[in-house]
């Protein structure tokens, strides 16, 4: 059962494969993201991923780990601090600040950090679970 307080970690990476499959996949082929040569010339100075596609490890999550199968994705509140790169090793970080029992409902803040445990993306996350919360 989840209760206020509860932590877990995930640790993750993306691929330019898997980068490349979600550009296929949403249609956002903005070159920032798969074109290296058109990449070196901005900011960034290489490829970037989708923001989107880094907070899709929330949904990994929140479906198959914590707190798993049954769980439905109500609201996820999102901001994009720095970039995030392939092969680049991040951590998930969640934690549980509100639990309404009746509803079978939590508030779960979530955060992705870089290596270097820079905060790349944050926020909050509405789930719902009847038989884990």
């Amino acid at each position: 059962m989840i209760a206020l307080g509860d932590t877990f970690l995930h640790n993750f990476h993306f691929s330019q494969k898997e980068v490349n499959l979600f550009a296929e996949v949403t249609g956002d082929n903005n070159p920032i993201h798969i074109d290296s040569e058109y990449a070196s010339k901005t900011m960034f100075n290489k490829p970037i991923m989708h923001g989107m596609l880094g907070a899709c490890i929330f949904s990994k999550v929140f479906g198959t780990l914590f707190p798993g199968e049954g769980t439905i994705y109500l609201n996820q509140e999102l901001k994009f601090s720095k970039p995030m790169y392939v092969e680049k090793e991040y951590t998930a970080f969640f934690e549980v600040t509100e639990v309404n029992v009746e509803k079978h409902r939590a508030k779960i803040d979530t955060f992705i950090k870089d290596e270097e445990g820079n905060i790349v993306t944050s926020g909050s996350a509405l789930i719902m679970n009847v038989s884990k919360i």
